[in-house]
């Protein structure tokens, strides 16, 4: 498999050799034309900046993907069967495989919703999977689960449209296997869990850092890209409040603002970006949200711990894909090797996300492993602790030359009678050389991800 791989990676090079470099400044081009941006928030300012973006392509081998493929689906299955379950019979806590108070202590599980059975007992509509390849054993490491508003699947897509009209020998001459279905996977989930009605993309509006994402999906999907000021609850019923005033059904939301700020009638009050009302109408089975509400427990990094004992407990199957190597400071006997190992170990907040809360012991001083000895001692709950995965590198165009920069991949799972996996995914790289951290919060470019066939 790997020198089928690297075959192809050679006539990739091959080809793009032959390109006129000139083509690169046309590429930025034309992605800034259409608007392609990830804003940032820094220093408490709004910074609304174009894609970073490479030309060169991670490559991986269609063989090799049908393994990701497997993975992926039985995590996602175990995952939607857990949410599920914890929120109606927890047998799963019950049967002592998650400690209960690990559960209620969790930032991210909602009592609120605890009883209810969404439609279709479908919870994990559309799931961001975070992997690296580590360099030591040649496997895809599962680091983390992205369960409640994932963000990302339109930027290959728009990379993959810029790509085919800047660089078609590629396309021509390489298998590449096409990604354009990505918004029918989209609409086929919410067609899925539909409650009769229009199916809408709710946005909390421009300054929102995914807010292109937002109008690109909406668009593709044939949704109505709304705010909450254009949808009403009367009767327990969504609507969506057109340009005359006539209030049509909503049968789907695909929400793209985080729990907390979803119904000021039921979690955070002073919300203003949120629709009042809409967890009535969701309690009553009249909308379907997506992703469900009180998925963040499944985000929650302590929870990740316990994933492969989901799927043993739920499908009596081994996981595929396995997680990095991780020790709960909850439990005395890895608290223990954590302290003793702090300088070569990753520790990481449970509740944070986008690279936020990420700790690397080898830059910490010993003041200051002490102070987190200290902090983790009066709340081991808050905390895990991660081998550090030496994760191969990709190559880079930057400043006209081709380098070396970190590279993970999230994967893209939809899920509506069965769990389906995009063939592309979002990989993202380091800018800067050395750095671990390639999330987008922290600056980090994209690059297409191509499965490519014989």
């Amino acid at each position: 498999m790997l020198d089928a791989k690297n075959n192809k990676i050679d006539l990739f090079w091959e080809i793009f050799q032959k390109q006129d470099r000139l083509k690169v400044d046309e590429f930025q081009k034309y992605m800034d034309k259409f608007a392609v941006n990830f804003n940032l928030y820094k220093d408490g300012n709004f910074i609304e900046r174009s894609l970073p973006f490479d030309v060169i392509p991670r490559i991986i081998d269609s063989k090799e993907f049908d393994k990701l493929d497997k993975g992926l689906s039985q995590r996602i299955k175990a995952l939607n069967l857990f949410l599920e379950d914890l929120y109606t019979d927890k047998k799963i806590v019950k049967d002592k495989v998650i400690p209960q108070e690990f559960i209620y202590q969790a930032q991210g599980y909602l009592k609120e919703v605890e009883g209810f059975s969404p439609s279709k007992k479908i919870r994990t509509h559309i799931n961001g999977i975070d992997l690296v390849k580590d360099t030591a054993t040649d496997d895809w490491v599962i680091l983390e689960d992205n369960l409640r508003v994932p963000s990302g699947a339109s930027y290959p897509l728009s990379i993959r449209d810029t790509y085919r009209k800047i660089y078609p020998d590629f396309f021509e001459k390489l298998n590449i296997k096409p990604i354009k279905h990505y918004p029918s996977m989209l609409a086929e989930a919410m067609n899925y869990v539909n409650c009769d009605g229009i199916n809408v993309v709710l946005t909390p509006g421009r300054f929102n850092s995914a807010y292109y994402e937002h109008a690109y999906l909406a668009k593709k999907i044939g949704a109505q890209l709304v705010r909450s000021n254009e949808l009403v609850v009367k009767n327990k019923v969504l609507y969506f409040k057109n340009y005359n005033g006539k209030l049509i059904k909503v049968g789907a939301v695909y929400r793209r603002l985080d729990d907390d700020f979803l119904d000021p009638n039921l979690f955070n009050k002073e919300s203003l970006i949120g629709v009042p009302g809409i967890m009535e109408a969701y309690f009553a089975g009249n909308v379907a949200i997506m992703n469900a509400p009180g998925n963040g427990i499944a985000d929650d990094k302590g929870i990740y711990y316990f994933v492969p004992k989901m799927i043993e407990y739920y499908l009596g199957e081994e996981a595929i894909l396995r997680n990095a190597p991780t020790y709960l400071p909850y439990f005395e006997e890895d608290r223990k090797y954590v302290f003793d190992n702090m300088e070569k170990l990753v520790i990481k907040d449970v509740a944070e996300a986008g690279g936020y809360g990420v700790m690397f012991g080898h830059n910490m001083s010993k003041i200051q492993i002490e102070d987190l000895k200290t902090i983790i001692k009066s709340n081991p709950r808050r905390f895990i602790a991660q081998e550090l995965i030496e994760f191969y590198d990709e190559e880079c165009y930057m400043n006209e030359e081709v380098v070396l920069r970190k590279a993970d991949f999230r994967a893209y799972v939809v899920m509506a009678e069965e769990p389906k996996v995009w063939n592309c995914g979002l990989t993202r790289y380091a800018v800067e050389a050395g750095n671990y951290l390639v999330n987008s919060s922290q600056g980090g470019g994209f690059k297409d991800t191509w499965v490519m066939g014989d």
